[in-house]
């Protein structure tokens, strides 16, 4: 098959990252390791890098030098020129990067850093680069399932959205830099990475985007961009473009031009966690149309830990931590151990209590963000509520071996990579055990009545 000579793409997947892992695998020296700065999607937070940053770690990247950024607000404008409450426009989430670069050169003394994006958050390192002075200070962007020529790009359709491939963000942003027709600014070294076929948000057909049946005008190749390393990984869905063990691979290698050592995550025998406890906004002038989320610190929340048993979910005595949090809304610092799983049980006025059921952390990080939920009025008439959730990728039956209470697929998890959490009502309020299985990860939990403003959160780390 003959490629565009703009693109080198590499097919990775099983039995290629094996092949990527046959070179030169040796650490990398410190001039090598530039700080890394991550850059969460729409609606997203910064926790979700932590398994990423292990990664880093296990491969001798000194942790001081891995920042994940955390936008207060999210999530996209409908119209990116129209101030909507609680959500971002395009040119304040570059202007919050661009401050969040500048901390971390100046902290580290760095000429430079590496951007690594997924989805949304490539929205706003292309704009800092091309339009916010960010091209001298990056080294190399890496944008993870960002949808660079939109999720749709239909003609006169929805045009004032960041995600239009037809809107006045994305034209500008694709507009051709040079006689080549290349869409990235330089010097910044490029490379997108991309599903072959299963990221919900590059699709022909407007299935996932409340369009079924009709044409997207995007293809599934939309993450891709002329003048960038573009690579494909088979299966992968949006979310593991990014935070994937195999993403992670292609990333080490594209930094330093070597393949890492492992892309395994190596244990650490002395564990230290802490992050911010967050809630949600409500929309000030339709307040019962439901809450949206944000990464404010979540003042007055108090948190309680407990070690559980891994096999039925019963709290092992009394609580291993508990605290206040204050305006920065931090948790911690909370000393764990390294085989225990553990119950976070975070309560806030206007919040339910919020039971979050944890597996064993295998290395210490300061972004175990935990969020308070409320209870949707279509659940109030449940007796107890189960969230099953994966927030580092989706659920996909025909890819995935999985259980959620002993049901498989979990209920609601449709073909396809398209949910990343499965709910449960349960019409009982007897507490019981309730368990879920994720390509051999584990959680257990137990349930709690929501006649008492109680919810049940069982969060994978994968």
């Amino acid at each position: 098959m003959s490629l565009p000579r703009f693109t080198r793409r590499l097919w990775l997947g099983a039995a290629a990252s094996l092949l990527l892992l046959t070179g030169c695998a040796t650490r990398p020296s410190l001039q090598e390791m530039p700080p890394v700065v991550f850059v969460h999607g729409n609606g997203d937070t910064a926790a979700l890098w932590h398994t990423t940053i292990w990664r880093f770690e296990s491969n001798g990247w000194p942790r001081e030098r891995l920042h994940a950024i955390d936008v207060p607000y999210p999530l996209a404008r409908a119209d990116d020129s129209k101030p909507e409450a609680g959500r971002t426009s395009t040119a304040e989430h570059m202007a919050f990067l661009k401050t969040e670069v500048d901390q971390v050169l100046q902290r580290t003394g760095a000429r430079q850093v590496v951007l690594m994006a997924n989805s949304r958050g490539g929205n706003a390192v292309r704009n800092y680069l091309q339009n916010g002075g960010g091209a001298t200070k990056v080294s190399h962007a890496i944008l993870g399932g960002t949808p660079n020529h939109g999720v749709w790009a239909i003609p006169g359709f929805r045009e004032g959205n960041e995600f239009s491939g037809t809107g006045p963000f994305l034209t500008g942003l694709n507009a051709p830099k040079n006689a080549a027709g290349d869409e990235v600014t330089g010097p910044v070294r490029w490379m997108t990475i991309r599903s072959d076929n299963n990221d919900k948000f590059a699709q022909p057909d407007g299935r996932w985007i409340g369009m079924k049946g009709s044409p997207t005008f995007v293809t599934n190749a939309g993450p891709e961009l002329r003048g960038a390393t573009n690579v494909v990984i088979p299966r992968i869905d949006h979310r593991e473009t990014a935070f994937s063990p195999a993403a992670f691979a292609a990333a080490f290698q594209f930094i330093t031009g070597r393949a890492p050592a492992t892309t395994a995550v190596t244990p650490e025998s002395t564990i230290t966690l802490n992050g911010k406890i967050t809630g949600s906004g409500l929309n000030p002038t339709d307040p019962a149309s439901g809450s949206y989320p944000n990464n404010l610190p979540l003042p007055g929340a108090r948190i309680t830990v407990f070690a559980i048993d891994p096999q039925t979910g019963q709290r092992l005595g009394n609580a291993v931590h508990t605290q206040t949090v204050n305006a920065n809304g931090l948790w911690g610092p909370f000393a764990a151990g390294p085989t225990t799983p553990h119950e976070f049980v975070v309560s806030a006025p206007g919040y339910a209590t919020t039971h979050i059921y944890r597996s064993a952390f295998a290395r210490s990080s300061d972004i175990i963000h935990l969020h308070a939920e409320r209870i949707a009025e279509a659940d109030q008439s449940a007796k107890a509520l189960v969230t099953f959730t994966r927030p580092r990728g989706y659920f996909d039956p025909a890819r995935d071996a999985m259980q959620f209470d002993g049901q498989t697929p979990p209920p609601g998890v449709l073909p396809g990579a398209g949910v990343s959490s499965s709910k449960i009502k349960l019409p009982q309020a007897t507490q019981r055990t309730v368990a879920a299985e994720f390509n051999g990860e584990k959680l257990v939990g137990l349930t709690w009545p929501v006649s008492e403003n109680h919810v049940t959160v069982l969060e994978l780390h994968d």
